[in-house]
């Protein structure tokens, strides 16, 4: 029976066809699970970079870096490790208010830990500016509590709680160069029961300068009576997986390569989370720089070895592994429904997608789902006075590149109310490109814009398309392989006219290029015109 389902439902896919079997979530995208009790690499082909993860009863939660994207903090929830979706966002907004209501690239949410103590969910994160900061909820769904800032410092990163057995109660983190001046290095704090503070200058537990330079995110268990500390070092794109063990939290430290790119193409396995399953399994989730894309997460099966964790594929025996290209799931006990991240958005809820973000703290009035509508109306929201190109402005409704290939189709209505108001689907990153509908003496222009080196303030080159005799358009992107996109567009739906110019996408500041829509307007006025997004569509 389990057989003849997993049949139908690679037949139905083959076809292109979503299935969606009671409880289940597939979107159109890249499916890790082969439906014979096997996975492929990686398990999330989009960028939750830094990721960190917990089991709670038969429950995984994973959660990573935001940055400077709002909301933060994701948490995506797994029954088997391979198959999880997006369930809630745990910050509405970044702190401080007024720093973060502009894109602060790069900033904000670096390399959270979540743990669970006490019945309690907690994540701690560090914000390389304004330091330490902890927030915690009984129900993983929430309502999470405030933002506590616990320590208020500048270079102080990656960051991660640990209750021992004994009732102490410590920090492990590293120091980002840009901000303390220094780096490679890992230190323990104490901290209170309640760890909401900190009561010492720390110890440095380890140095990485001689032989592993730019250790950082360091995660911190106990097993055994050995303090086991897995930290990424090397560097994200070819460094390698760093695990050190003591019986003593304060050390010294024996250190060992566990995991290394060896002859794999998965290159800089870096910083995870080691999972523990109810049956005895362990398993480390981990990124891997793939540029545009983003940090792409990767799931190792681990064994112990003469109390060593060795991660991955030790063919030669040295207690190093290589990353899988594919393997057996992790035990479960039960059969759990194929499901991906969500990607596709038809607007037909009160809420939007959980897969959206902005690039800053949002204001309530930049986009409106509609319920029975089946629309978000997004509102022409003023460019910034120093406006140079998109690198700047806030209101960039985006979600991840969700798969190697990949196409977005948007149907759109537009309904400008002065000249200046444009809307679009964008590229967005370090350098992006985007098709756009806008108002120029009262018609309506379509236009195809490319910005490179956005972040170094280039201005954007705009190329007239043609003029639109209709507000309705779709907006369609193609993505293929090494990030080339090629945008087109269509007045019904079904003939899509093309755009000549290529796009290759880049990254944007530590997080990969991302998809979405803009909706803008040059100068300001007590009223703005809007656009009408029926859905947004991945496949």
């Amino acid at each position: 029976m389990i057989l003849r389902i997993s049949l139908y439902l690679i037949y139905f896919l083959t076809l292109g066809i979503s299935v969606y079997p009671q409880g289940s979530t597939i979107f159109k995208c890249r499916i890790p699970d082969n439906g014979d009790g096997t996975y492929k690499k990686p398990i999330i082909f989009a960028d939750y970079s830094d990721p960190d993860a917990i089991r709670v009863g038969e429950d995984y939660y994973i959660t990573s870096s935001s940055f400077n994207c709002v909301p933060g903090l994701p948490i995506l929830h797994s029954k088997d490790l391979v198959n999880r979706k997006i369930v809630c966002h745990v910050l509405a907004n970044l702190k401080p208010i007024d720093i973060y209501d502009k894109p602060m690239h790069g900033c904000g949410v670096w390399a959270p830990s979540i743990r669970y103590h006490n019945n309690e969910f907690y994540i701690y994160w560090g914000d390389p500016d304004f330091g330490i900061y902890m927030i915690k909820s009984k129900e993983i769904l929430g309502p999470w509590s405030e933002p506590l800032l616990v320590k208020e410092v500048k270079g102080w990163i990656d960051c991660c709680p640990f209750w021992d057995d004994d009732g102490n109660v410590y920090l492990v983190h590293a120091y980002a160069g840009s901000r303390a001046g220094i780096k490679s290095i890992l230190v323990v704090n104490r901290m209170n029961s309640e760890g909401t503070e900190i009561f010492d200058e720390g110890v440095m537990v380890f140095d990485g300068h001689n032989n592993h330079p730019t250790v950082e995110g360091p995660k911190l268990y106990k097993r055994n009576g050995y303090y086991y500390i897995f930290a990424p070092a090397g560097g994200v794109k070819q460094g390698w997986q760093l695990v050190l063990r003591s019986k003593n939290i304060y050390g010294p430290y024996e250190e060992k390569i566990v995991l290394a790119q060896g002859e794999t193409n998965i290159n800089g396995p870096h910083q995870g989370a080691w999972i523990e399953t109810s049956f005895g399994e362990s398993w480390f989730i981990h990124f891997q720089d793939r540029g545009a894309y983003g940090r792409v997460v990767h799931l190792q099966p681990v064994k112990w070895i003469d109390a060593w964790p060795v991660i991955g594929n030790d063919n030669d025996g040295d207690g190093t592994g290589e990353p899988v290209l594919s393997y057996q799931k992790p035990k479960t006990g039960k059969i759990y429904h194929i499901t991906t991240p969500q990607t596709s958005d038809e607007f037909n809820s009160d809420q939007l997608g959980l897969q959206w973000q902005w690039h800053a703290n949002p204001k309530p009035y930049w986009a409106f789902p509609t319920g029975q509508k089946g629309l978000l109306r997004l509102f022409a929201y003023p460019l910034p006075d120093s406006f140079k190109n998109f690198w700047d402005v806030s209101n960039l409704l985006l979600q991840k590149f969700p798969a190697e290939e990949f196409t977005v189709t948007t149907k759109l209505s537009f309904h400008p109310l002065a000249d200046g108001e444009k809307t679009g689907l964008i590229i967005m990153g370090s350098d992006y490109s985007y098709l756009s509908v806008k108002q120029v003496d009262k018609k309506l222009n379509l236009s195809y814009t490319v910005c490179l080196n956005a972040d170094k303030g280039n201005t954007e080159k705009e190329t007239f398309l043609t003029k639109l005799e209709s507000n309705n358009i779709y907006l369609r992107v193609d993505v293929k392989k090494n990030a080339e996109c090629s945008f087109s567009y269509s007045i019904d739906g079904n003939t899509f006219i093309s755009i000549d110019e290529k796009f290759t996408a880049k990254p944007g500041k530590w997080i990969g290029a991302k998809i979405g829509l803009l909706c803008t307007r040059e100068g300001k006025t007590n009223d703005a015109g809007y656009a009408d997004v029926d859905w947004f569509r991945v496949e």
